[in-house]
């Protein structure tokens, strides 16, 4: 299973807003199949796995260690379980179960009723970090909420005329364009988008870009700024109108709870996860409706005196790590 988990990650980035899934056939003790749902739209890690077994006499004989439920459903593939029916495989070991209202233990009851032996919660914790973003856009009806910011050491995040740059240092901004290719859409403020005028892509890693969000409630933002390039998908959230054009969209929220009725939108666009990169009026608002569910937070040596506050998330990190002289905080509010 740990195996499997393993596979699964190398799906992160390709399979949104499909979970992350890997798939390790057994036979007597040595692995003679593995697979991974590699492209959303593509074939699940249980096809994938069966593809690569040589011998499929062996399957009758075999346990499939699955790091999540095998789907029972018609999606843009077939269902998995049927497959593993037809295989007549002898054993599958789940950690997960799908909590997608269109499996939700559908998968396993038809394993079970077609005579296949079925254990579940095996590496049960380590499979639903794994899968954090799935698990949080199915439970909470909105993407999984992913804050980052970089700081001072006098925990400032930008200059009182709202200029941030740099605080964090060159191998911190590599890791960050790597993060982009990790989630869904990234996300900025007015405020961030005015001062700044951020192309939030890919540019010193090698993936694809994400969705562009912009809130701009007053579309205050210029047409011409790289936001509204159209060389990306890109959604502008504001409160004067609608419209749509090739990959960019202007979409007109109430201003009663515009935060809400944001991530409700996205929800239903099936966007599973945000990057927020900014700005800080945002993050605290995400704070204090406790919209959040991993923060990562950049503190470097350099000092501003005075400046734009940091937020202040008031918990231990569950992890830490030195890059390359700053210092990189990890938060997790994933239930």
């Amino acid at each position: 299973m740990q195996r499997a988990i393993q596979l699964a990650l190398l799906g992160l980035g390709n399979v949104a807003p499909n979970p992350m899934v890997g798939c390790v056939i057994v036979h007597h003790d040595t692995i003679i199949g593995e697979g991974w749902h590699k492209e959303y739209g593509k074939s699940h890690a249980e096809v994938n796995a069966i593809q690569s077994v040589v011998n499929q006499d062996l399957l009758k004989e075999s346990t499939v260690y699955v790091s999540l439920e095998p789907c029972s459903h018609y999606g843009k593939t077939p269902p998995c379980a049927d497959l593993l029916i037809e295989k007549q495989v002898k054993k599958v070991v789940v950690a997960n179960l799908d909590t997608n209202p269109l499996v939700a233990g559908k998968g396993l009851e038809k394993l079970k009723n077609a005579g296949i032996e079925v254990e579940t919660g095996v590496l049960e914790k380590e499979a639903r970090i794994l899968n954090k973003r799935f698990f949080t856009f199915m439970k909470k009806r909105r993407p999984y909420i992913l804050l980052k910011w970089a700081e001072t050491s006098d925990k400032f995040v930008a200059r009182k005329n709202y200029d941030s740059k740099w605080i964090s240092n060159s191998h911190s901004r590599t890791l960050v364009h790597k993060w982009r290719t990790e989630e869904q859409s990234i996300m900025v403020g007015t405020n961030t988008a005015l001062y700044d005028n951020p192309q939030l892509n890919v540019r010193d890693w090698s993936g694809k870009n994400p969705i562009r969000i912009v809130i701009d409630k007053s579309l205050k933002i210029p047409l011409n700024f790289h936001l509204f390039d159209q060389t990306q998908k890109t959604i502008c959230y504001n409160l004067v109108k609608d419209e749509e054009n090739h990959n960019l969209a202007f979409v007109r929220l109430d201003a009663d709870n515009f935060l809400e009725n944001l991530l409700q939108d996205l929800f239903e666009r099936k966007v599973q996860s945000v990057l927020v990169e900014g700005g800080s009026f945002l993050i605290h608002k995400l704070l204090e409706k406790n919209y959040w569910d991993e923060a990562r937070v950049f503190i470097a040596s350099q000092t501003f005196q005075e400046g734009i506050v940091a937020p202040n998330l008031c918990r231990k990190p569950f992890h830490i790590e030195d890059i390359q002289g700053d210092t990189l905080f990890y938060y997790s509010n994933f239930l």
